[in-house]
C-alpha cells in the first residue's frame, strides 16, 4: 500500500524556500546588528538599570505609596488616611502625623517624593512682576 505525501513536491519547494528565506533573514540580522562582533547584549550580561521614581503624596493611591522603602500596605493606607482626614501635606516633614512614621523614614523616602510646588497664585505673581511681562514683550 502506498501512501501519499502531506504536501505535494511543489508545495514542499515553497515551504523549504519561505524557511530558507526565514533563515536568510535572520542571518542578515545578526550580521547587521554586529553579532559576529560580539556586540549583541545576552539579557544575562546586561547591566542593572537602576530605575528612580518620584511620587506625589497628595495624589498617590496608597499601592504607589507602597512601593516606597520602608513603606509597606499598612502605612501607605494610614498615610492616605491621614491625607482624607487632615488635608494634604504642606510638606514632607508633615508624615510626622502619621503613626509609625518618624524623622528616620521620613529621610529614607525624601528623595522618592517629588519636591512641593509653589502655589498657582505665587506662580501668578511671579509672572505678573517678571520684567519680561512688564516690557510689553
Amino acid at each position: 500500500m502506498q501512501t501519499r505525501p502531506i504536501l505535494r513536491r511543489l508545495d514542499q519547494a515553497t515551504v523549504a524556500l519561505c524557511v530558507l528565506a526565514a533563515l536568510g533573514c535572520m542571518v542578515a540580522y545578526w550580521l547587521v546588528y554586529g553579532g559576529h562582533q560580539g556586540h549583541l547584549i545576552e539579557i544575562d550580561r546586561a547591566s542593572a538599570s537602576d530605575i528612580r521614581f518620584q511620587i506625589d503624596l497628595n495624589h498617590a493611591d496608597w499601592p504607589e505609596i507602597a512601593q516606597l522603602p520602608g513603606i509597606g500596605e499598612i502605612l501607605a493606607r494610614r498615610i492616605i488616611e491621614s491625607r482624607q482626614r487632615h488635608g494634604p501635606f504642606q510638606d514632607v516633614n508633615d508624615l510626622a502625623r502619621v503613626s509609625g512614621i518618624g524623622p528616620k523614614k521620613i529621610q529614607r523616602i525624601r528623595p522618592f517624593l517629588l519636591p512641593d510646588l509653589p502655589d498657582p497664585i505665587t506662580v501668578r505673581r511671579q509672572r505678573e512682576n517678571s520684567p519680561l511681562h512688564s516690557s510689553g514683550k
